[in-house]
């Protein structure tokens, strides 16, 4: 029975002509789409990843304090919640880091006439305190202390890579809704073709006493298999420009995001893609069926 429904599906596609083929097309577009800023998206939630883990909260304090009040004072931000390691830095401390910055241009840091540098607490927080919301939170406490002059870190820069990896993943869904929603109609008029030419077989089927789903499931499964084609092609179309673009993007990458290389869309990612897909044409099949209702 299988293969009888199968065999009327193929014929069905074949049928369909140019229709079929535009579906393909644009369900081959709307998953590609999906599916490159799905792969843009967990890589940017990996560069995310690997820069709370590198992240550091520096404190400057309103002054110098005496080595007692600068161990009092680790020992209480210490115990804010959110910090994992707390670090002392006096204003000697900073000013040979800023002269091992400049190099050979030390000597201008030598030529002034007091140290300008303030001593400072460099804070690494914990998993929870690396998060968007917990840094915001442990910046606010450690902005209250009385000690502090001012908060300093990558709290602004984790605000704006959060911000913008939200507008790019809602980019990608709108344009994939919108091609998504060109391939169920174009998925639709190619069945609803498929159904007008069949309509006399369809008859003479019923009238000899074909049950109605032997009737119907050949429509079902050539929207199905427009759409599982289609995913197939996107997949492909994905995997061939990352091999082309991958090498040449990920110098970039390394430089801007921290990323040794990007990474592929996981195999759950692509099952999910190609359900996706056999469910668009699935959908497209099931709307032309109900269209020709006799």
């Amino acid at each position: 029975m299988f293969g009888f429904l199968l065999g009327e599906a193929l014929r069905d596609l074949r049928r369909a002509g140019r229709v079929a083929v535009s579906a393909i097309v644009l369900i081959t577009l709307s998953l590609a789409a999906l599916g490159a800023f799905w792969l843009l998206s967990s890589n940017l939630a990996e560069a995310v990843v690997q820069f709370r883990e590198r992240v550091k909260i520096v404190v400057y304090l309103k002054r110098e304090p005496s080595s007692g009040e600068s161990r009092a004072l680790v020992e209480r931000v210490r115990a804010l919640p959110g910090v994992a390691v707390v670090r002392y830095v006096g204003k000697a401390e900073a000013l040979g880091t800023l002269k091992q910055v400049l190099g050979k241009d030390a000597a201008v840091a030598d030529a002034l006439p007091q140290n300008p540098l303030p001593a400072s607490l460099e804070i690494t927080p914990t998993a929870e305190g690396a998060t968007l919301e917990g840094a915001r939170a442990l910046v606010m406490r450690l902005g209250a202390l009385p000690e502090t002059d001012e908060v300093g870190g990558g709290v602004e820069w984790m605000e704006q890579f959060a911000h913008g990896r939200r507008l790019l993943w809602l980019f990608g869904l709108g344009v994939g809704a919108v091609l998504a929603a060109a391939a169920i109609l174009t998925v639709t008029t190619a069945t609803t073709l498929v159904l007008h030419a069949r309509r006399d077989e369809m008859e003479i089927m019923r009238l000899v006493g074909a049950p109605e789903h032997v009737v119907r499931l050949p429509l079902l499964l050539q929207g199905m298999m427009q759409g599982l084609l289609g995913a197939m092609l996107a997949i492909w179309l994905l995997v061939g420009c990352y091999a082309i673009l991958g090498p040449r993007v990920e110098p970039l990458v390394r430089e801007t995001l921290g990323l040794a290389r990007l990474t592929f869309l996981r195999p759950h990612n692509v099952a999910f893609l190609m359900l996706a897909g056999t469910l668009l044409g699935g959908v497209g099949g099931i709307l032309a069926r109900g269209r020709a209702e006799p």
